[in-house]
């Protein structure tokens, strides 16, 4: 069985992963009171809540490095390698940003100033960027993460679910100690941006589709597919569930762009056929082959 090697170059990303989370959160987040998700919102509320001499940078370690230790025989140890790197970094350019730099909190954010509504918007983007280039090399940067590995099938729950109770009760924690709603509002536009940021960086921007098609068993569609898209199709074998009929299921994935030529070529060659297209996040491995098709019956 082989063993999962560490990529050095991964640790060039992840680097600048950590920089960018915590620009996001140091630079527009924290000075707004504005709460990021996870682990990292649990650090900025312990940072206020705490003397001067605790910092941000500190709680961050602290709280992560134990759940990722614990969870090294689920996730690997190439997986908490990279994660506890990028949490470093993470923790040390905040440290750098907040303690070291001469940079002017006194306006609040020194890009946005006082302005909440873009802090969250700016700080939850940066935020979802970071977190997500890390989850992209290999590893994690928030500790709430694998505790839903650990705990949720325990609890009953899937590991999103987990996730967003935990930030619903971190957002409540902060609304009860501050006596306002506001800020817990704002940290939620924030947390929704970081999400959604991270699907993009995590999936790509451009997703593929993957399109199943039943056509006749003597169809030409596959030839005429593979002609259109330049590259092949999977011819698979089938028959009607009701009918019985022996049927030919072709299928391909296409990016948005192609997907209404297939769909054009399908409906001017075989308009009774049936086609379905679903979302694909990632595809690994296959080259690419020109499709040859050899009728069935005929030699």
């Amino acid at each position: 069985m082989k063993r999962f090697k560490i990529r050095w170059v991964y640790f060039i990303p992840l680097f600048f992963a950590g920089i960018i989370n915590a620009v996001g959160v140091t630079l527009f987040l924290a000075p707004l009171r504005l709460f990021d998700s996870g682990i990292s919102g649990t650090a900025f509320l312990l940072d206020v809540l705490t003397p001067e001499y605790l910092m941000l940078g500190m709680f961050l370690i602290v709280l992560n490095v134990p759940f990722f230790l614990l969870a090294y025989k689920k996730v690997g140890w190439h997986f908490i390698i990279y994660s506890l790197y990028a949490i470093a970094v993470y923790s040390g350019s905040a440290f750098l940003f907040q303690n070291i730099l001469p940079i002017d909190f006194t306006n609040g954010s020194p890009f946005v100033g006082n302005d909440i509504l873009l802090g969250a918007l700016f700080g939850g983007l940066l935020s979802g960027i970071g977190s997500g280039m890390v989850i992209r090399f290999g590893g994690a940067i928030d500790g709430v993460e694998v505790m839903a590995v650990l705990f949720a099938k325990k609890l009953g729950m899937t590991v999103g679910t987990f996730m967003m109770v935990y930030n619903v009760i971190l957002y409540s924690v902060a609304a009860l100690i501050f006596q306002s709603w506001n800020i817990p509002l704002y940290s939620i536009i924030a947390y929704a941006i970081g999400n959604k940021t991270i699907d993009y960086v995590v999936d790509g921007f451009d997703k593929g589709n993957s399109v199943f098609i039943v056509a006749k068993r003597t169809s030409d569609l596959p030839a005429l597919l593979s002609e259109e898209l330049g590259r092949g199709v999977t011819v698979l074998e089938s028959y009607g569930g009701y009918s019985g009929e022996e049927k030919m299921m072709i299928y391909c994935v296409v990016n948005r762009f192609e997907l209404g030529r297939v769909k054009r070529t399908v409906m001017e060659f075989e308009p009774e056929a049936f086609m379905s297209v679903g979302d694909v996040s990632e595809t690994v491995g296959g080259k690419t082959l020109r499709f040859s098709f050899l009728k069935r019956g005929k030699k």
